[in-house]
């Protein structure tokens, strides 16, 4: 099989000839740094590419990971609207590693996240389908002699006159033909595909079982792995005596690594049953010996006593503090919290002549390679990576400690490895979203304009933790580690001191009118390893920020809904949501069971209005209804949309809830999910969702529908009760 005529330019990145079928590789980004691979089942596959088979086939695959937020449809959308082929006719498949694969978000670094695809790939993708389309109908010219402005398509055919021929019939003809780069797209109103309840690509194979996620893979002599990795943070192992159980049955081989002590098994349980036996003997890091008390008043006295970085100032704010009519200030407290994907982490790894090949599902095949390169101290085009169906990512699969984990224990044994966290391990061992404590003091004035606003956190930083797993990925392989950790150290330092983190502060303002405004940071990090976590900063600021819209309304004696849209004057998106949700939330007075409370908040470009009409049954909160109204541009498939909105209010409530994280002596007390539960299906409220659909172009839809549902709630529990609840989760004291 060969890919030729390959081009380096615009969106077409080759044309070429591969059993018999056409092959169009698809630089999603744009143009790509160099040619894509060649289309065969051993090398590496292109950014993204469109394979028309002689059975008339289509397939690509898609330059985006899938953990369930439907990305791999929506990309299919596209490609099938320019196109003019059903998406559900689309195989799709995953890549391996390869620079064409560069999100244009995230520095060309391949990787999903931040609700970023559709935003990123909206036009790129399909102004690439539509120069294939005018490809084949230029060669169906050409082959049945007819002038191309007579001919059309309808769903992977050519049609001339009375006639329908299948794409396929061309591509001999289309592969000698000059690519098009700039074909006409579609005119919205010519839509066909966008816009409409396409069903999801990987639905079925996803309900009968046949979908193929990390943890389902298997390899003939492959050997199971599980470790004890150090209870508290910093911890590292001092002794341990193998001996006892290494007799103990399929067991195979215990071994210490960087991370602690591996027991590898025939099977995952004489792995588990072993490990359990394990005695280890850590040595401990004293400096990581705290509690959640300690936290919380290292936090107090850092937000009472230290004078933050300032990250966003403007105006006059000591003037609109002495002027202002109405003045609050509040603490707000958010918790550590665990990703706790329903998948736990996995990978398989098979270490051989100096190369490695690895089978996981991760939120950036090249954080697996880079991982796995510097553990074996081999190049990284030696490491190959296939991608499998995420079971969940959240900002967890942004991580690939776990594969270096496995790679080091394959390379000590001379075995294939698979290793599997536990749920235990994942909640007490793996990354967090950092705890936060929040001060927001707010002015008003006698017109009702926000005069005044001041917003300071308390917190970790997630970005020097994620440069730990970055770095190795754009570094070349001759760098050492050791450069590597002085320039995270630099970048601690930096973000400690003088520069502000902004995830850690992003949503504390932005939303509203605020022409006398100061946000400041002040960085506490107790050690604890930090990941983005569902809508990353926004987690945590809209509930400070919202609850804090709220209490000044109150305080002023005002309708907390006209007080946010009397300040949105400038943020017409944002003043929309708001409106479209404050007219629905007449209706639901007349429908509620309890008391009902708003918020609003934009996140990923998009913008999103909830009400949650809320219930106190002794000091439990019920959620009996969420009004969910967003605008995140054109809606691609607002079947996936409303998905998406349904399944962030779900996890944003568990979190509100339920979550949290209680730290004792350095480690985690909370262990699986009989102690850091998921909302159960008994606590699922009604969701109705509202999609603002308009001819803006489609922004972020995975994580924006969770920042609002704690406000919400928490403004409901006061209107329900009189009580203002700061703290997450929401529990009555």
């Amino acid at each position: 099989m060969t890919l030729q005529n390959l081009s380096r330019r615009s969106f077409l990145a080759g044309i070429g000839i591969t059993g018999g079928g056409l092959v169009v590789g698809l630089g999603l980004q744009g143009c790509s740094a160099e040619a894509p691979p060649t289309f065969t089942t051993t090398d590496f596959a292109p950014d993204a590419f469109l394979q028309i088979t002689p059975q008339n086939e289509f397939r690509f695959i898609c330059a985006r990971d899938e953990m369930g937020q439907g990305v791999s449809s929506g990309l299919a959308t596209l490609f099938g609207e320019e196109l003019d082929v059903d998406p559900t006719r689309f195989d799709v498949s995953f890549p391996g590693v390869h620079s064409a694969y560069g999100h244009p978000a995230f520095s060309g670094i391949q990787s999903t996240g931040g609700s970023a695809a559709m935003r990123g790939h909206y036009l790129p993708a399909r102004q690439a389908a539509a120069n294939v389309r005018d490809l084949i109908l230029e060669a169906a010219a050409q082959d049945l002699n007819v002038e191309k402005s007579k001919l059309s398509t309808d769903n992977g055919e050519v049609i001339a006159g009375e006639q329908r021929y299948p794409y396929a019939q061309f591509i001999t003809t289309a592969q000698s033909l000059p690519i098009p780069e700039a074909a006409p797209m579609k005119a919205p109103e010519a839509f066909r595909y966008i816009g409409q309840d396409v069903p999801r690509l990987d639905a079925a194979e996803k309900s009968t079982g046949e979908a193929v996620y990390g943890i389902d893979f298997d390899i003939p002599g492959m050997k199971y792995a599980l470790m004890k990795r150090s209870p508290m943070f910093g911890g590292s192992v001092n002794t341990f005596v193998p001996d006892d159980i290494q007799r103990m049955p399929g067991v195979v081989d215990v071994v210490e690594i960087s991370n602690g002590v591996a027991v590898v098994a025939d099977t995952f349980w004489q792995a588990k049953k072993a490990l359990d036996q394990l005695n280890i003997e850590w040595d401990t890091a004293e400096a990581a010996k705290f509690s959640t008390a300690d936290l919380r008043a290292d936090y107090q006295t850092a937000l009472d006593e230290q004078t933050g970085s300032t990250t966003d100032e403007e105006g006059d704010l000591a003037l609109a503090f002495r002027n202002g009519d109405t003045q609050i200030e509040v603490d707000f407290w958010a918790p550590y919290l665990a990703h706790a994907p329903l998948e736990p982490m996995n990978a398989v790894v098979k270490v051989e002549n100096g190369e490695a090949e690895v089978w996981t599902g991760l939120q950036g095949p090249p954080f697996a390679q880079a991982s796995v390169a510097r553990a074996l101290n081999i190049d990284k085009a030696k490491v190959r990576v296939h991608n499998t169906y995420l079971g969940g990512g959240f900002g967890r699969r942004l991580l690939a400690t776990h594969v270096a984990e496995a790679a080091e224990i394959a390379a000590a044994t001379g075995h294939i490895i698979k290793l599997i966290w536990t749920r235990e391990d994942d909640i007490q061992n793996g990354v967090f979203r950092p705890a936060s404590l929040m001060r927001m003091k707010a002015s008003l004035d006698s017109e009702g304009t926000i005069n005044g606003w001041m917003a300071k956190r308390v917190g970790g930083n997630i970005l020097p933790d994620r440069m730990v797993g970055a770095l190795p990925v754009v570094a070349p392989d001759f760098v050492p580690d050791g450069v590597l950790n002085s320039v995270v150290g630099l970048a601690d330092t930096a973000m400690s001191n003088w520069i502000v983190d902004g995830s850690s502060v992003e949503g504390l303002a932005g939303d509203y009118d605020l022409p006398n405004r100061v946000i400041e940071h002040v960085t506490v990090n107790h050690g604890l390893p930090l990941s983005y976590w569902r809508s990353v900063g926004h987690s945590y600021t809209a509930f400070a920020k919202e609850s804090a819209i709220d209490v000044l309304a109150e305080a002023a004696a005002v309708d907390p809904v006209e007080l946010r849209l009397n300040n949105t004057r400038s943020n017409p998106r944002q003043h929309n949501v708001i409106k479209v949700a404050s007219e629905r939330m007449k209706s639901m007075e007349a429908e509620k069971v309890g008391s009902l409370g708003f918020a609003a908040h934009s996140s990923f470009h998009s913008y999103v209005a909830q009400v949650a009409d809320v219930s106190v049954q002794g000091s439990d909160i019920v959620v009996n209804k969420v009004l969910c109204v967003v605008d995140c541009g054109r809606a691609i498939n607002p079947d996936v949309i409303r998905a998406q909105m349904e399944g962030a209010i779900m996890f944003g409530l568990t979190a509100a809830l339920h979550g949290d994280l209680d730290i004792a002596d350095g480690r985690v007390v909370q262990s699986n999910f009989h102690d850091y539960p998921l909302l159960r299906m008994n606590e699922h409220p009604d969701v109705e969702v509202i999609i603002i659909d308009n001819d803006e172009d489609p922004t972020g839809v995975g994580e924006v529908g969770l920042p609002p549902i704690a406000p919400a709630v928490a403004n409901a529990v006061f209107a329900e009760t009189g009580q203002r609840l700061t703290s997450l989760p929401l529990r009555f004291s």
